[in-house]
């Protein structure tokens, strides 16, 4: 592989994100088992009502940094295909019989395999993650002087990931073709029988394997508690990333844009299996905004939710820093039993994200005709917002009304009505679990957008947002103040199935009745999705996270 001008190679791992459950809990194991520092505590950028845990060495090097998304009362993920399944940790070669007497008297149940040649130790983390230990003498990292872990037997940051794929030929061509890894070998997987087969980044540190499990027949996961939500590979800077970036999308990987999460610059994509790649550069660091004696001390929100920072501490559960010794968030967590939850709505409704009644927010996705509810439901994956409970209800016959969107409404009903009930019900069901219209964004494609766009026109509460993207108002004949109603709308000026003076009249129409619309006219678009509209929808949809 030829890397893009004036960069090199991806070096190997940088950071691994996962979601858990007991914040508390998370931080007792990864300290006090793992004895690995809390270098930093902030909060999930697209949900502020949510801890992000970093876990690592002393100063937070990349290649040993863990990172978890706690919801507090999660249900538990099941591991499938397309997804990370285990993360390995790098222990010193003579630590086996250490770590497997440390783990069994802390409640754990390590089993000892063969892999590559090498000593593996595997069990389950609390929330159910699939961990590991591989014993090499790998290259040291900066030791954290308060672990519990005596420093002769402490970790060396990450060894490798394993993801299960259906066919490992699509992540061999983004590793190797795109990123510069090189394929080290493969062989039966212990566990599995499947072949495994190793790929190691260019780097010279930590974290330098990817590991994939060819697995053809196996059904996707179920995100969860214990779930891998994706893996950040390293850059070393802006200019490198951006150049990786332009690689990706011009290879059809559709990667989003840059996002500053504080410590460290993102992209994100997804490779054909479904796996969740980042891309992420290695500064500014953990550092850079509280000393390396304080890191993990101190609740620290980026420059935007500053200003609800009251809010925010008043939200977030208790926390107590082994270290520092602070207690931080005010909301106590009860240990009683969990509330049932509301009935569904009475419609067929594919679902995705967080489960509603642990999200705060959430989107109504809208098929187009012909479509189907885990068709747009894939909408979930381009945005990559962490926060959000997504609904897909789905259209008898696959079709929410019979004719055009142009036709006289008395042509469309009864059909039209009951599409209308139908996100009504929606809506409905995350108010049940204390989501409000006003935390909720309305997306639809073609039909789906049409509908989307007259439900938001017509209801009595206002949506948080409005994403339609190739759709019209089907009625502007109504009245009211939309309030400054967020709406993003996108077409393609020959679209035969969207006119151009319809798609015009509907903003025009929204404006009028106070709405904050985003028209945008994109020639050679189609009748389809493209990247800028993706792009508009999802910051659409970060500005309704971030309002909670």
């Amino acid at each position: 592989m030829t890397p893009p001008p004036g960069t090199t190679p991806v070096q190997g791992l940088h950071h691994v994100t996962i979601m858990a459950s007991d914040p508390q809990r998370n931080v007792d194991f990864y300290t006090g088992v793992l004895g690995q520092r809390l270098v930093k505590v902030t909060v999930n950028f697209d949900d502020p009502g949510t801890y992000h845990l970093y876990y690592g060495d002393q100063t937070g090097q990349p290649g040993t940094i863990m990172t978890h998304f706690p919801w507090p009362g999660a249900r538990r993920g099941t591991r499938g295909s397309g997804e990370v399944v285990a993360v390995t940790y790098s222990a010193p070669l003579a630590s086996r019989g250490y770590w497997a007497q440390r783990l069994a008297q802390a409640g754990f149940s390590p089993a000892l395999r063969q892999r590559f040649g090498q000593e593996v130790l595997a069990f389950e983390d609390p929330d159910g993650t699939a961990t590991e230990l591989v014993f090499e003498d790998g290259a040291p990292v900066e030791p954290w002087p308060a672990s519990p872990v005596p420093a002769e037997h402490a970790l060396r940051g990450f060894h490798s990931v394993t993801a299960w794929v259906r066919d490992v030929a699509p992540v061999r061509a983004l590793l190797v073709n795109q990123l510069g890894f090189t394929e080290h070998g493969t062989e039966p997987d212990p566990d599995t029988a499947a072949p495994r087969t190793r790929f190691r980044g260019s780097g010279a540190g930590v974290g330098l394997w990817v590991d994939v499990v060819e697995r053809p027949g196996l059904a996707r996961g179920q995100f969860g508690a214990g779930s891998v939500h994706h893996v950040a590979l390293r850059t070393r800077d802006d200019a490198e990333q951006a150049a990786y970036l332009s690689v990706l999308d011009a290879a059809g990987y559709r990667p989003t844009p840059v996002q500053d999460r504080q410590y460290f610059h993102s992209i994100y994509f997804r490779e054909p299996n479904g796996v969740l790649f980042e891309i992420a550069t290695d500064a500014p660091g953990f550092p850079s905004d509280e000393p390396v004696a304080e890191l993990g001390r101190h609740l620290k929100l980026p420059a935007w939710y500053e200003g609800q920072r009251p809010q925010i501490e008043a939200e977030l559960p208790q926390l107590r820093s082994p270290e520092h010794g602070v207690t931080l968030g005010t909301r106590v967590l009860s240990g009683a039993a969990p509330v049932p939850a509301p009935a569904a709505p009475r419609v067929n409704v594919r679902t995705a994200g967080r489960p509603p009644g642990e999200a705060r927010v959430a989107a109504v996705l809208l098929h187009g005709r012909g479509g189907a509810a885990q068709d747009i439901l894939s909408l979930e994956r381009e945005f990559n917002l962490s926060a959000f409970a997504y609904l897909a209800p789905q259209a008898p016959g696959n079709t929410w009304y019979p004719q055009s969107f142009l036709a006289p409404v008395e042509q469309n009903q009864p059909q039209l009505d009951e599409a209308l009930a139908t996100v009504e019900a929606a809506f409905a069901h995350l108010a049940d679990h204390g989501i409000p219209a006003g935390r909720v964004a309305l997306v639809g494609f073609s039909q789906g957008a049409c509908l989307a766009l007259e439900y938001a026109s017509r209801a009595s509460q206002r949506p948080g947002a409005v994403v339609a993207f190739s759709g019209g108002l089907i009625t502007l004949d109504r009245a009211g103040d939309l309030g400054g109603l967020p709406v993003f709308m996108g077409v393609d000026p020959h679209d035969s199935h969207i006119p151009l003076s319809r798609f015009t009249d509907t903003a025009d129409h929204l404006r009028a009745r106070g709405a904050a619309v985003d028209a945008r006219v994109l020639p050679g678009l189609g009748h389809s999705i493209n990247r800028e509209e993706l792009d508009a929808a999802r910051a659409l949809l970060g500005q309704v996270a971030g309002t909670v």
